[in-house]
């Protein structure tokens, strides 16, 4: 069990050396990885086998840590002296290895390494169960939707800090008794008793829009490229991470799901990347992308819970399919890009960000519909109809050397507010990934009973706060097709998966044909230069690729903020939509990057347009029309009772269309009447 609610009032005011904690509790151990910015190559390999000790000698102080309640009760030094302490010790021996690492090939042995052996065991912020208290105040709001990251070598550098809005309303409440079992005496929570907690979840409809965009510049590059690779059906997992900790089995502490590149694990070699299969659509992208799996609380064993890594890690529940992922590379607002060096490596966001605090943080969650507002250290929940959303908009800016840095950070940095990279770096195409879950909003007031919590796989210790969500890949695209995907996005052309089919041209999405077969009726299509979006159309959208979480548009319709409730797309300007994977242009004629909404496999058929109950057909031709649905061959769409009061109106009525029908009609009567007559002249005969 993972539980580490181990303090209750340990000690009556808090005069001596004993720490006084009043919910559960954590391991805070200074990160060593984010330190050490100049590691000699030779060393790298032996460093970062270290490294992934360190992570080891956490995650097995921390599973102490719950199993040990009952004698850190009978004794408030106990957490000090049988698990802070000890590993204190066997940190520092770790850290003198590094050490010793580096001065062998000549390097010079980092200042201030002995000083990050101690840690601390201190209150998780979780909640007891039914106290009351506030698990971690109102979070992060965005603003601006930029946070200046000054840490890890980055100094100057923004992050995209999307805001974290939390509510004190919806804190407190009862996070042990979670479904599925586990050590539940209140505390950390979750399946596994180390998270999550109601506390870490907030309604996206009390949040703010809180997402804005650089403006492009005459030099931008606009172009948008897509890769398609699938959503993990072949159900590729593991819990390593071979940019992090390569050669180390169980490296990440947590499991990943894997699309693109199907060989991904700790030992894979370069050469092994180039010739192993994939799961996109283009096979001349070999490239690797993984993220943490999302997993619900509803007390489901899966093939990992006995695993580490898994369930003996506290990363428990089912894991859940991804609904849809986007793969999208943009352009920068300042000026053209370059291509990505083959092997490039980054990590976006920080796994140990709950302890390590937001500096490297880059979590962006919301929901369809709602993209204009990105929460950051909470979950959200979402109204029905809408679907959970996690996106990573990754650093864009290359040092112009390195495809890898000592701390996996340094080579890469993000673009500042306006878009301009630190000097001596240079743009490259961002990849935004945006990732969709069908999962419903789980019910906070009984812990996830009746609807089970959701959240990411997590070190154990960082008990699956929503902050430390995080994203990798490496760079495996042949040479041929990155320097296409340069040209278009320099050129601000709309290419790759999805573009020879018409659904990305500019044409009816319904009936055009493509791999989209209609938009999922999240938003991609509102234009904001006049459409019916629910929100008072005409808004310009705050949201584009370059910045975490952004979704087709700032205002988009979400079918639950008044409007137009029955299609996610009210377009009302007589306009064809626009490319699902564009923005359309601005008054001087430059194309918008817009990140592309979910797809759906198949089009709806009477008004269901995938996810959302409405699809975007188009086609529409008066104001503010309901978005029809496309149609199949060998069926027709239904009409809703709103679609029928607009054909009773106008151009087009029932009236019109019954007197074209008369002419039909009678010919039928004559038809039938023949048959008639024929039948009993024969009989005569």
């Amino acid at each position: 069990m993972m539980a580490a609610n181990v303090y209750a009032s340990a000690t009556d005011g808090g005069t001596g050396d004993a720490q006084v904690l009043s919910g559960a509790a954590t391991i805070d151990c200074p990160d060593v990885a984010t330190r050490l910015t100049a590691v000699p190559d030779q060393a790298r390999g032996e460093v970062d086998k270290e490294l992934a000790n360190l992570d080891g000698q956490i995650a097995e102080a921390y599973k102490r840590l719950g199993e040990s309640a009952d004698a850190i009760r009978q004794d408030p030094g106990f957490a000090e002296n049988a698990i802070a302490g000890p590993l204190k010790d066997k940190r520092a021996a770790v850290l003198a290895r590094i050490g010793t690492a580096i001065e062998r090939v000549g390097g010079e042995r980092p200042q201030g390494l002995d000083e990050l052996a101690g840690c601390a065991v201190r209150d998780s912020g979780n909640a007891p169960a039914g106290n009351g208290q506030d698990d971690g105040g109102n979070g992060e709001q965005a603003g601006d939707g930029q946070d200046q990251q000054g840490g890890d070598g980055q100094d100057g550098q923004a992050g995209q800090d999307q805001g974290g809005q939390g509510q004190d309303g919806q804190e407190g409440q009862d996070g042990g008794d979670q479904q599925g079992g586990g050590d539940q005496g209140g505390g950390n929570g979750g399946q596994a008793g180390n998270g999550p907690v109601p506390g870490d979840y907030v309604s996206i409809e009390s949040v703010q829009p809180n997402v804005s965009t650089p403006q492009p510049s005459g030099n931008a590059s606009t172009g948008i490229f897509t890769s398609e690779c699938g959503v993990n059906e072949n159900g590729v997992f593991n819990s390593d991470n071979v940019i992090a900790a390569p050669g180390v089995s169980n490296g990440a502490h947590h499991f990943h799901d894997y699309i693109g590149n199907q060989a991904t694990n700790a030992f894979v070699s370069d050469d092994d990347l180039a010739r192993a299969d994939t799961s996109c659509q283009d096979q001349r992208d070999r490239s690797s992308y993984y993220w943490p799996v999302l997993r619900l609380q509803n007390g489901t064993e899966e093939r990992d819970a006995n695993s580490p890594g898994g369930g003996i890690e506290g990363n428990a529940g089912e894991i859940v399919t991804p609904k849809d992922v986007t793969l999208t590379f943009v352009g920068n607002p300042q000026g053209k890009v370059t291509a990505m060096p083959r092997l490039l490596r980054i990590i976006t966001g920080d796994a140990k960000s709950f302890v390590n605090g937001p500096a490297n943080a880059n979590a962006s969650w919301s929901c369809t519909g709602f993209e204009d507002r990105q929460l950051k250290d909470k979950y959200p929940l979402c109204p029905q109809g809408s679907d959970v959303v996690r996106t990573f908009a990754f650093q864009s800016c290359w040092d112009g050397r390195n495809i890898d840095s000592a701390n996996h950070r340094t080579h890469m940095a993000f673009a500042d507010a306006e878009g301009n990279c630190p000097a001596e770096f240079q743009p490259i195409p961002q990849l935004v990934q945006r990732i969709v879950y069908d999962v419903d909003a789980p019910s906070l007031n009984d812990g996830g009973k009746t609807v089970p919590l959701f959240a990411v796989d997590s070190f154990p210790e960082q008990l699956h706060k929503p902050i430390t969500d995080h994203g990798d890949f490496i760079n495996v695209f042949e040479e041929d097709l990155m320097n296409e995907m340069v040209a278009c996005i320099n050129e601000g052309r709309t290419c790759g998966a999805g573009a020879d089919g018409g659904d990305n041209g500019g044409g009816d999405d319904g009936n055009g044909g493509g791999d989209n077969g209609g938009d999922d009726g999240n938003g991609g299509g509102d234009t904001g230069n006049g459409g019916d979006n629910g929100n008072g159309g005409g808004e310009e959208p705050t949201a584009t690729p370059t910045e975490p979480g952004q979704g087709g548009d700032g205002d988009q319709d979400d079918g639950n903020q008044g409007g137009d409730q029955g299609g996610k797309d009210d377009q009302g300007n007589g306009q064809e939509q626009p490319p699902v994977t564009g923005k359309p242009a601005d008054d001087k004629g430059t194309a918008q990057p817009q990140q592309p909404d979910v797809k759906v496999s198949t089009p709806a058929v009477g008004g269901d347009a995938g996810d959302q109950g409405g699809a975007d057909d188009g086609n529409q031709d008066g104001g503010g029309q309901e978005a029809q649905a496309a149609q199949v061959p060998g069926s027709l769409p239904e009409l809703d009772d709103r679609t029928q009061a607009q054909a009773q109106g106008g151009s087009g009525s029932l009236a019109e269309t019954g007197a074209q029908l008369w002419p039909a009609a009678i010919g039928g009567v004559l038809v039938i009447f023949g048959f008639f007559v024929l039948r009993s002249v024969r009989r005569g005969a």
